[in-house]
């Protein structure tokens, strides 16, 4: 069973707004700014003023998953002080935000005063789909009623560390005109794993192929994760076969049916 997401954590308010830090992520920053533009503008429609930390780099996730935690626990330390208020640490990325929620805190467990504040930011950290169901106040039912079939692929640390399946399948039943449409492979990884799509391209190349292909059977208009990491996986792919539908940030797509249902 899939843990369940954590209690959000309290925005505290600013000038009667709450208040948020954004952690765009490494891949956002390199291989999808649209994404996370999207995010912060869906969260400031919602009435959040958003605070993005302008030295915020790499999680560390991948060297700390490819067996490298002291090289990791550099690229963490360097963040510590970043985010000093005591204000939710909003994260486009179940796996970025498993990173900083629980492996944060291990990468210290012998620094007492470095545990501590990655204990405070784990405390605060929440995915965003999480933090806009549960603590967001946006406005859905405003949103485009153009009909559109959307699958949906939630990232293995999303669904296992961060417990957020079910907030996005909430997000989407939510969107007037969207029909969420399940998947056969829906709980397996899209092949990506961050390096060991570099390690293994064989076996990754197969593992997204089989999610593509049960994508493509449900007859979707579109694809979505909360993930850029698995997007990358994916639309290489498609982009492979020739196929002309492309993954995108859910956040993307929620931006895009508030204004219309029409994409940029």
């Amino acid at each position: 069973m899939s843990p369940t997401p954590a209690s959000p954590p309290e925005s505290a308010a600013r000038d009667g707004k709450r208040n948020v830090y954004f952690f765009a992520t490494c891949v956002i920053d390199m291989f999808a700014p649209e994404a996370g533009f999207d995010a912060i503008d869906v969260l400031e429609r919602s009435g959040v003023d958003v605070h993005f930390p302008v030295r915020q780099t790499c999680c560390g996730q991948p060297a700390y998953t490819t067996g490298f935690p002291e090289e990791a626990a550099k690229v963490a330390a360097a963040q510590l002080d970043l985010f000093p208020e005591p204000w939710p640490i909003v994260v486009p990325s179940g796996s970025c935000g498993g990173m900083l929620k629980h492996h944060w805190p291990k990468l210290f467990a012998n620094d007492p005063v470095k545990l501590a504040k990655a204990e405070a930011i784990s405390v605060r950290t929440i995915e965003f789909t999480d933090y806009l169901l549960n603590v967001a106040d946006l406005k859905l039912d405003r949103a485009s009623r153009r009909p559109l079939r959307v699958a949906l692929h939630t990232a293995c640390s999303a669904r296992r560390e961060m417990g957020t399946l079910e907030c996005g399948r909430e997000l989407l039943s939510r969107l007037p005109g969207v029909e969420l449409v399940e998947h056969a492979h829906e709980s397996e990884c899209c092949g990506f794993g961050g390096t060991f799509s570099v390690k293994h391209p064989e076996i990754s190349a197969a593992m997204t192929s089989d999610k593509l292909d049960a994508i493509r059977a449900t007859d979707c208009d579109a694809m979505v994760s909360a993930d850029c990491g698995c997007l990358l996986s994916l639309n290489l792919m498609l982009k492979k076969r020739r196929d002309l539908m492309r993954g995108q940030h859910i956040a993307s797509l929620i931006r895009e049916r508030l204004d219309g249902g029409e994409a940029r």
